[in-house]
Order: C-alpha cells, then sequence, then structure tokens
C-alpha cells in the first residue's frame, strides 16, 4: 500500500511553485524579448514567445559595448573579494572563537559595531583614500576596500563556535599547533559555512553599483552593473539588445548560484540538527 501524501505537504509544494515562478518569470521573459525581432517587441498586446529566435540582438549588444570586458572585469573583483573576505574571516573568526588572548572580547564588540556604520557613510573616506593611492581606474580600487567583511568574521565565528570544545583539547594534547588544527581539522569541519559565505559575498560584490561607479571611469574599467547603464544610454530604444546584455550579464551570477547551491543549503542548515 503506497504511503499517503500528507496535505501539509502539497501546500508547501504549492507554494514553493508559485514562489519559484514568480522568481524565474522575469528571467525567462527578458530571455525571451531579446531573442524577438524589433518588430515583434512593440506588438500590442505584448508578446511573451518569440516568432522566430532572432539573435542580432546579441551581436548588436556586443558591438554597442564591450560587455565580455564587463563581465571578465567584475568577474575578477568578486573572485579576489570572495577570497579575502574568506581567508580573513576564517582566520579572524578562528581566532576570536578558539585562542584567548587579551582584549579579546573587546576587539571583537569593536569589529561587530562596524556592521552598524552605512557603506555610504565612509565612502569618500575611501575614495580619498585610493585617489591618493593612485589606484583609480585599476582592480585595486574595486578590490582593496571590501577584501574583509565584519560580516564574514562574524560568520565564521559562529561556525567554530559549533565545533566541540573537546576537539580542540584533544588536539592541542596530542601536540597539534593552533595552526595545524586551523588547516587540518577546522577548516574542513566548517567548508558548508565557507560554501554558503562564498555564494553570498560573490553575488554581493557581482551586484555593487555606486562604488565601481565611483572609482572606475574608463569604459575597459568598468564592471557589469555600470556597463549595462552605459548599454542603455548608446540606445534606449533597442528593448533587444538591451535584454540582450541583461541575459549576458545575469548568466554568470545564475551559473554560480546553481553550483553554489548545495553549499549554500548546508551552509544555512549547518548546526540546525544536533544529536
Amino acid at each position: 500500500m503506497k504511503p499517503k501524501i500528507k496535505p501539509q505537504k502539497i501546500v508547501f509544494f504549492c507554494i514553493n511553485l508559485a514562489m519559484c515562478m514568480v522568481i524565474i518569470m522575469p528571467i525567462v521573459y527578458a530571455a525571451c524579448l531579446s531573442l524577438m525581432p524589433p518588430a515583434q517587441l512593440y506588438d500590442y498586446p505584448p508578446p511573451v514567445i518569440p516568432e522566430t529566435l532572432y539573435f542580432e540582438n546579441y551581436t548588436t549588444a556586443l558591438s554597442l559595448a564591450p560587455i565580455f570586458r564587463f563581465i571578465l572585469n567584475s568577474f575578477t573583483v568578486a573572485v579576489a573579494c570572495t577570497a579575502g573576505q574568506l581567508l580573513t574571516g576564517a582566520l579572524a573568526g578562528y581566532a576570536f572563537s578558539m585562542l584567548e588572548f587579551k582584549g579579546k572580547q573587546v576587539l571583537f564588540f569593536i569589529m561587530l559595531s562596524t556592521m552598524m556604520i552605512p557603506g555610504q557613510a565612509i565612502i569618500i573616506a575611501n575614495y580619498l583614500t585610493v585617489s591618493r593611492m593612485g589606484l583609480i581606474n585599476t582592480y585595486g580600487a574595486l578590490i582593496l576596500p571590501y577584501l574583509t567583511s565584519a560580516f564574514c568574521v562574524f560568520n565564521m565565528r559562529q561556525a567554530f563556535l559549533q565545533l566541540p570544545v573537546e576537539l580542540n583539547e584533544a588536539a592541542i594534547m596530542d601536540g597539534c599547533t593552533p595552526s595545524q588544527f586551523f588547516m587540518k581539522v577546522g577548516l574542513p569541519l566548517v567548508k558548508p559555512n565557507l560554501g554558503a559565505l562564498g555564494v553570498y559575498t560573490f553575488l554581493n560584490v557581482w551586484n555593487q553599483y555606486l562604488w565601481p561607479l565611483l572609482v572606475t571611469d574608463s569604459k575597459n574599467m568598468r564592471t557589469v552593473q555600470i556597463g549595462l547603464g552605459m548599454l542603455q544610454n548608446a540606445d534606449s530604444n533597442a528593448v533587444g539588445p538591451i535584454m540582450a546584455g541583461v541575459v549576458m550579464i545575469l548568466l554568470p551570477s545564475i551559473a554560480v548560484f546553481v553550483f553554489g547551491q548545495k553549499q549554500l543549503i548546508e551552509g544555512l542548515t549547518a548546526g540546525a540538527v544536533k544529536g
């Protein structure tokens, strides 16, 4: 006899399906618009499915702006910032959770208090700093202010606090140094948290707009969000090429989310079940 499906599961499935459709449909519709010929774009009622696949929108978008260069810039900056934040966050989180030193709690609360400072409040100070260093229109200006994050430190500290204290004590008794415990024991155990934090950080940096707009004025150093605005300014009536640019810019971030989905879920559920 087949087990009966609970009504609650059916309700949850329908709710998840509806939310999935709400999230995915704008992306699917943008992809459809990017493949429509110009004549169909202005039909009434608005069309949903392209009559013919019109790939010239993509070639037009690439001729209006160097989109591949924008994607390369954003990918380079996002990878560098993600690696920096994961490294500094893991090291500081381990120190604040496992090591004992004078003033640890005070330093942690000072670091944590920086999360309450809006980014817009220090953006001018950061701009003056990178400008005096001669880093305007370089990867350094885009990367340096985001190599560390108080949120990453806090997240990794909480991840290391999930580890049993007896594990660290046993490692010390066996002659394991703090650095050896961090590399060989601690990091492998908090890998789900690192994965989730990496996906979040990558997407957050990928979607930055204000800071890249402020520190870059060269077309070759623009990121995808600024490049999309340049594409719209080049020809605001070209809906098809603009949608084609949107689709090309969305693909890398969607790919990162899809490939990192397992780590993201594991990181979000880590520590939720004990025993």
